[in-house]
């Protein structure tokens, strides 16, 4: 394996190092961090997923793939390949894990099945010392792998507190086959044959989504983007999914507008294996006004300036994994509203550090409440940095991932 010389600035070779997190950690925190990577280091660890452009799952990659080379474990990144046939089928299948109930037909399981088996010809994994699934979409590639001596793991990054029972049992046939199962939560945990662990999501916090930002920078991007100021910013940022119920955000923004002035930006985008955002898309451009902006930029700037401006930011999902996009917000100081599911109830504590709702109504007046109470978003916000500097920065995801490579070991 070859690993950067010690004399080498990493940051500027591109890598993320560990030691860039010392002042929001501690030194302690970081020599303990160092210390469980030489049980691993000199490990060759392949990730697999379907996309390196889009959600939650890539925001996690991206940084943590950097910072497992830059610590020496020699770490890739595989992409699979489909068709629209084949996307189309692994959002019914993301659908139906989150409690949609719809059928998974024998012909849309041909179509999954065979593009996986195309993907396996091609991905060439002899020699390494581990291998981590990503989500539904690759999920069967350990099936025509014979070689068992490396452990292969499977990440489900996916809300699966619910899942439609009669799906869940044929993706059941797969994820049985891996050595352990990786979710998000411990609600999410299944009757599975094999070991179960739970690792939250974390952010990187110097990213140019996440870095510290002037207000004379912040206000140059959104002058740039031609966002208004006249007036306080409500906003969600994410993807394109009705999943994030944007529908929703809209509903009540406009109920929070008819007691206090403000605009709404919605920021998003539609990920490559994401049939469905366009559609989205269309349906939110369909139903807004001119005090509703939608944006579709890929400009992780523009997604730190909005955070760090708005005097509220929404992420009203109606099922969500973790929420990644509550935690950027949160690393920044903003009074955050969160849907009362999955990864958002363990980040947000109802009135401490955001506010946690139900529905359309419990958001448009926690919207007004925060609107109407600049002393309340700037104890809020204070507290859900915290929080995030706490539990959720990338060391942490690190280190929870050291500990858990260190038990599969190919002989």
């Amino acid at each position: 394996m070859s690993v950067a010389p010690a004399a080498l600035d990493k940051a500027t070779l591109g890598l993320h190092p560990l030691d860039q997190y010392e002042p929001l950690i501690g030194a302690a925190t970081a020599d303990r961090i160092f210390k469980k990577a030489d049980r691993v280091r000199g490990a060759h660890v392949i990730h697999v997923n379907s996309t390196f452009y889009g959600g939650g799952v890539t925001e996690i990659l991206t940084p943590l793939t950097l910072m497992m080379n830059a610590i020496g474990i020699e770490t890739g990144w595989r992409q699979i390949q489909g068709t629209p046939a084949f996307f189309n089928c692994t959002k019914k299948l993301h659908n139906t894990l989150q409690g949609e109930k719809l059928e998974f037909t024998e012909a849309e399981k041909a179509v999954y099945e065979q593009v996986v088996f195309e993907n396996a010809t091609r991905l060439h994994l002899a020699g390494c010392d581990a291998v981590v699934i990503h989500d539904p979409q690759p999920l069967p590639l350990i099936a025509h792998f014979d070689d068992r001596k490396m452990p292969w793991l499977w990440q489900c990054h996916i809300d699966l507190s619910t899942p439609h029972p009669a799906v869940w049992n044929y993706l059941r046939g797969f994820v049985d086959q891996y050595d352990a199962a990786v979710f998000s939560l411990p609600e999410y945990a299944q009757d599975l044959e094999i070991v179960q662990r739970f690792i939250t999501p974390a952010i990187n916090p110097f990213s140019a989504k996440n870095a510290e930002l002037s207000e004379r920078e912040i206000d140059d991007c959104l002058s740039v983007h031609r966002i208004p100021t006249d007036r306080p910013l409500v906003t969600q940022i994410s993807r394109f999914d009705r999943w994030k119920d944007p529908m929703g955000v809209i509903e009540a923004f406009r109920k929070a507008r008819e007691r206090e002035d403000c605009t709404l930006v919605l920021l998003g985008n539609t990920a490559s294996d994401d049939p469905e955002g366009d559609v989205i898309l269309e349906t939110i451009r369909n139903s807004i006004d001119q005090r509703v902006i939608v944006l579709t930029v890929d400009d992780p700037l523009l997604v730190n300036a909005l955070q760090r401006r708005a005097a509220v930011v929404l992420q009203k999902s109606t099922r969500e994994g973790f929420g990644l996009t509550v935690t950027e917000a949160m690393w920044k100081g903003a009074a955050v509203i969160g849907g009362n599911v999955g990864g958002i109830r363990l980040q947000i504590q109802d009135g401490e550090n955001g506010f946690l709702v139900d529905n359309v109504d419990q958001a448009a007046d926690r919207i007004v409440q925060l609107l109407r109470d600049p002393k309340l978003r700037r104890r809020i916000g204070a507290q859900a940095r915290e929080t995030v500097r706490e539990k959720f920065l990338m060391s942490r995801l690190l280190e929870d991932w050291l500990d858990l490579l260190a038990g599969y070991r190919r002989p």
